[in-house]
Protein backbone atom coordinates (compact mmCIF):
# COMPACT_ATOMS: atom_id res chain seq x y z
CA UNK A 1 0.00 0.00 0.00
CA UNK A 2 1.15 3.48 -1.23
CA UNK A 3 1.19 6.21 0.86
CA UNK A 4 -1.31 8.05 -0.28
CA UNK A 5 -3.83 5.02 0.00
CA UNK A 6 -3.27 5.35 3.59
CA UNK A 7 -3.98 9.34 3.40
CA UNK A 8 -7.24 10.83 5.07
CA UNK A 9 -8.23 12.72 2.57
CA UNK A 10 -10.46 14.28 5.17
CA UNK A 11 -8.22 15.79 7.11
CA UNK A 12 -5.59 17.00 4.59
CA UNK A 13 -3.36 20.26 5.43
CA UNK A 14 -5.28 23.24 3.82
CA UNK A 15 -1.67 24.77 2.96
CA UNK A 16 1.62 23.22 2.82
CA UNK A 17 4.96 25.22 2.63
CA UNK A 18 8.33 23.87 1.41
CA UNK A 19 11.75 25.54 1.47
CA UNK A 20 13.00 23.75 -1.75
CA UNK A 21 16.51 23.26 -0.45
CA UNK A 22 19.52 21.18 -2.55
CA UNK A 23 19.55 21.86 -5.70
CA UNK A 24 23.28 23.14 -6.33
CA UNK A 25 24.52 20.12 -3.71
CA UNK A 26 22.48 17.74 -6.09
CA UNK A 27 23.75 18.78 -9.34
CA UNK A 28 27.41 19.26 -8.19
CA UNK A 29 26.84 15.61 -6.42
CA UNK A 30 26.91 14.60 -10.31
CA UNK A 31 29.78 17.04 -11.44
CA UNK A 32 27.31 19.82 -12.58
CA UNK A 33 27.31 23.61 -12.73
CA UNK A 34 24.30 24.63 -10.12
CA UNK A 35 22.10 25.73 -13.18
CA UNK A 36 21.78 22.14 -13.81
CA UNK A 37 20.50 21.52 -10.49
CA UNK A 38 17.89 24.15 -10.52
CA UNK A 39 16.66 22.86 -14.22
CA UNK A 40 16.13 18.96 -12.62
CA UNK A 41 14.79 21.18 -9.47
CA UNK A 42 11.46 22.67 -12.23
CA UNK A 43 10.63 18.67 -12.17
CA UNK A 44 10.03 18.22 -8.95
CA UNK A 45 7.74 21.50 -8.58
CA UNK A 46 5.78 20.31 -11.09
CA UNK A 47 5.37 17.05 -9.43
CA UNK A 48 4.54 17.82 -6.23
CA UNK A 49 2.13 20.69 -7.96
CA UNK A 50 0.31 17.91 -10.01
CA UNK A 51 0.56 15.76 -6.80
CA UNK A 52 -1.06 18.15 -5.02
CA UNK A 53 -3.51 18.62 -7.14
CA UNK A 54 -4.37 15.32 -7.52
CA UNK A 55 -5.05 15.17 -3.24
CA UNK A 56 -6.82 18.30 -3.35
CA UNK A 57 -4.59 20.94 -1.52
CA UNK A 58 -5.65 24.21 -1.53
CA UNK A 59 -2.82 26.14 -1.20
CA UNK A 60 0.90 25.22 -1.78
CA UNK A 61 3.46 28.03 -1.22
CA UNK A 62 7.35 26.94 -2.69
CA UNK A 63 10.09 29.40 -1.24
CA UNK A 64 11.48 30.19 -4.75
CA UNK A 65 14.06 32.91 -4.24
CA UNK A 66 14.73 34.65 -1.25
CA UNK A 67 16.42 37.96 -1.04
CA UNK A 68 19.96 36.80 0.46
CA UNK A 69 19.94 34.86 -2.85
CA UNK A 70 20.79 38.18 -4.57
CA UNK A 71 23.77 37.68 -3.59
CA UNK A 72 25.23 34.66 -5.47
CA UNK A 73 26.81 34.74 -8.71
CA UNK A 74 25.54 36.90 -11.15
CA UNK A 75 25.80 34.34 -13.89
CA UNK A 76 24.06 31.80 -11.49
CA UNK A 77 21.08 34.66 -10.76
CA UNK A 78 20.92 35.64 -14.45
CA UNK A 79 20.26 31.90 -15.34
CA UNK A 80 17.47 31.45 -12.47
CA UNK A 81 15.80 34.45 -13.62
CA UNK A 82 15.55 33.38 -17.38
CA UNK A 83 14.57 29.60 -15.80
CA UNK A 84 11.73 31.40 -13.86
CA UNK A 85 10.55 32.74 -17.03
CA UNK A 86 10.45 29.94 -19.40
CA UNK A 87 9.20 27.97 -16.76
CA UNK A 88 5.96 30.18 -16.08
CA UNK A 89 5.35 30.55 -19.91
CA UNK A 90 5.38 26.68 -20.31
CA UNK A 91 3.52 25.69 -17.76
CA UNK A 92 0.59 27.99 -18.07
CA UNK A 93 -1.49 25.96 -20.15
CA UNK A 94 -0.92 23.52 -17.02
CA UNK A 95 -2.21 25.51 -14.81
CA UNK A 96 -5.25 25.87 -16.50
CA UNK A 97 -5.89 22.23 -17.38
CA UNK A 98 -5.24 21.57 -13.50
CA UNK A 99 -7.19 24.41 -12.25
CA UNK A 100 -4.30 26.45 -10.80
CA UNK A 101 -4.29 29.79 -9.84
CA UNK A 102 -0.43 31.20 -9.66
CA UNK A 103 0.16 33.92 -6.94
CA UNK A 104 3.31 35.48 -5.81
CA UNK A 105 4.80 37.03 -2.81
CA UNK A 106 7.88 39.21 -1.45
CA UNK A 107 10.01 42.13 -2.98
CA UNK A 108 8.82 41.52 -6.65
CA UNK A 109 9.74 45.45 -8.02
CA UNK A 110 13.70 43.50 -7.35
CA UNK A 111 12.97 41.26 -10.13
CA UNK A 112 14.16 41.82 -13.64
CA UNK A 113 11.29 43.76 -15.94
CA UNK A 114 10.86 40.91 -18.20
CA UNK A 115 10.40 38.36 -15.51
CA UNK A 116 7.83 40.56 -13.45
CA UNK A 117 5.98 41.08 -16.73
CA UNK A 118 5.95 37.61 -17.21
CA UNK A 119 5.15 36.51 -13.85
CA UNK A 120 2.00 39.43 -13.81
CA UNK A 121 0.97 37.70 -16.95
CA UNK A 122 0.36 34.27 -15.65
CA UNK A 123 -0.88 35.69 -12.42
CA UNK A 124 -3.51 37.26 -14.41
CA UNK A 125 -4.21 34.38 -16.75
CA UNK A 126 -4.94 31.94 -14.02
CA UNK A 127 -7.12 34.09 -11.97
CA UNK A 128 -10.20 32.61 -12.94
CA UNK A 129 -9.15 28.90 -11.82
CA UNK A 130 -10.71 28.35 -8.49
CA UNK A 131 -8.64 25.25 -7.53
CA UNK A 132 -4.84 24.88 -6.22
CA UNK A 133 -3.40 28.45 -5.26
CA UNK A 134 0.29 27.86 -6.14
CA UNK A 135 2.54 30.49 -4.35
CA UNK A 136 5.72 31.36 -5.41
CA UNK A 137 7.80 33.09 -2.80
CA UNK A 138 10.43 35.20 -4.97
CA UNK A 139 12.68 37.63 -3.51
CA UNK A 140 11.05 37.18 -0.39
CA UNK A 141 12.06 37.78 3.09
CA UNK A 142 10.27 36.72 6.28
CA UNK A 143 12.10 39.45 8.40
CA UNK A 144 11.18 42.07 5.44
CA UNK A 145 7.81 41.08 5.59
CA UNK A 146 7.28 41.45 9.36
CA UNK A 147 8.87 45.02 8.96
CA UNK A 148 6.69 46.37 6.42
CA UNK A 149 3.57 45.43 8.09
CA UNK A 150 4.73 47.22 11.08
CA UNK A 151 5.31 50.31 8.68
CA UNK A 152 2.01 49.91 7.01
CA UNK A 153 0.20 49.78 10.36
CA UNK A 154 2.31 52.59 11.75
CA UNK A 155 1.15 54.52 8.13
CA UNK A 156 -2.22 54.04 9.29
CA UNK A 157 -2.04 55.11 12.73
CA UNK A 158 -0.26 58.17 11.96
CA UNK A 159 -3.15 59.03 9.09
CA UNK A 160 -5.83 58.43 12.04
CA UNK A 161 -7.32 55.33 9.74
CA UNK A 162 -6.60 53.09 13.00
CA UNK A 163 -6.23 53.41 16.39
CA UNK A 164 -3.07 51.85 18.40
CA UNK A 165 -5.14 50.40 20.58
CA UNK A 166 -7.04 48.30 17.96
CA UNK A 167 -3.76 46.60 16.95
CA UNK A 168 -3.99 42.59 17.28
CA UNK A 169 -2.25 39.70 15.62
CA UNK A 170 -5.27 40.08 13.15
CA UNK A 171 -4.09 43.43 12.09
CA UNK A 172 -0.93 42.61 11.74
CA UNK A 173 -1.68 39.45 9.75
CA UNK A 174 -3.83 41.92 7.74
CA UNK A 175 -0.74 43.48 6.72
CA UNK A 176 1.14 40.63 5.42
CA UNK A 177 1.83 39.72 1.81
CA UNK A 178 -0.13 36.37 2.97
CA UNK A 179 -3.30 38.38 3.91
CA UNK A 180 -5.56 36.34 1.46
CA UNK A 181 -4.50 32.94 2.48
CA UNK A 182 -4.61 30.77 5.91
CA UNK A 183 -1.40 29.77 7.62
CA UNK A 184 0.61 26.88 6.49
CA UNK A 185 -0.27 23.86 8.73
CA UNK A 186 2.39 22.09 7.24
CA UNK A 187 6.30 23.11 6.63
CA UNK A 188 8.31 20.99 4.47
CA UNK A 189 12.38 21.52 4.06
CA UNK A 190 14.57 19.30 1.74
CA UNK A 191 18.30 18.57 2.13
CA UNK A 192 18.45 17.61 5.67
CA UNK A 193 19.06 21.24 6.78
CA UNK A 194 17.46 21.92 10.22
CA UNK A 195 16.72 25.86 9.56
CA UNK A 196 13.31 27.68 8.59
CA UNK A 197 15.76 30.25 6.51
CA UNK A 198 13.58 33.66 7.46
CA UNK A 199 10.32 32.05 5.89
CA UNK A 200 7.21 32.77 6.49
CA UNK A 201 8.71 32.70 10.50
CA UNK A 202 5.35 34.48 11.85
CA UNK A 203 2.95 32.43 9.56
CA UNK A 204 4.29 28.96 10.56
CA UNK A 205 4.02 29.54 14.29
CA UNK A 206 1.39 26.49 14.94
CA UNK A 207 2.50 24.59 11.64
CA UNK A 208 4.09 20.66 11.97
CA UNK A 209 7.59 20.73 10.56
CA UNK A 210 8.85 18.12 8.59
CA UNK A 211 12.85 17.78 7.53
CA UNK A 212 13.95 14.78 4.93
CA UNK A 213 17.12 14.09 3.49
CA UNK A 214 16.40 14.18 -0.14
CA UNK A 215 17.66 17.04 -2.17
CA UNK A 216 15.06 19.09 -3.86
CA UNK A 217 15.40 17.50 -7.18
CA UNK A 218 15.08 13.95 -5.85
CA UNK A 219 11.78 14.72 -4.27
CA UNK A 220 8.88 13.89 -5.65
CA UNK A 221 5.13 13.85 -5.00
CA UNK A 222 5.34 9.81 -3.26
CA UNK A 223 7.44 12.24 -0.97
CA UNK A 224 4.99 14.57 -0.36
CA UNK A 225 1.91 11.94 0.36
CA UNK A 226 4.43 10.64 2.98
CA UNK A 227 5.26 14.05 4.76
CA UNK A 228 1.57 14.50 4.36
CA UNK A 229 1.00 11.20 6.37
CA UNK A 230 3.31 12.39 8.79
CA UNK A 231 1.58 15.48 9.49
CA UNK A 232 -1.68 13.51 9.88
CA UNK A 233 -0.09 11.14 12.21
CA UNK A 234 1.64 13.92 14.30
CA UNK A 235 -2.12 15.47 14.22
CA UNK A 236 -3.89 12.51 15.56
CA UNK A 237 -0.96 12.31 18.61
CA UNK A 238 -1.64 15.80 19.49
CA UNK A 239 -5.72 16.30 19.01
Amino acid sequence: MGYKDQIDLTKLPQHIAIIMDGNGRWAKGKGKLRIFGHHNGVISVRDIVEGSVELGVKYLTLYTFSTENWNRPKLEVMAIMELLVSTIDKEINTFMENNVRLNAIGDLAMLPPKCYVELSRAIKTTSVNTGLVLTLALSYSSRKEIVNAAKQIAAKVCKGELKMEDIDEEVFENNLYTHDMPNPELLIRTSGEFRISNYLLWQIAYAELYFTPKLWPDFRREDLFEAILDYQKESAVLA
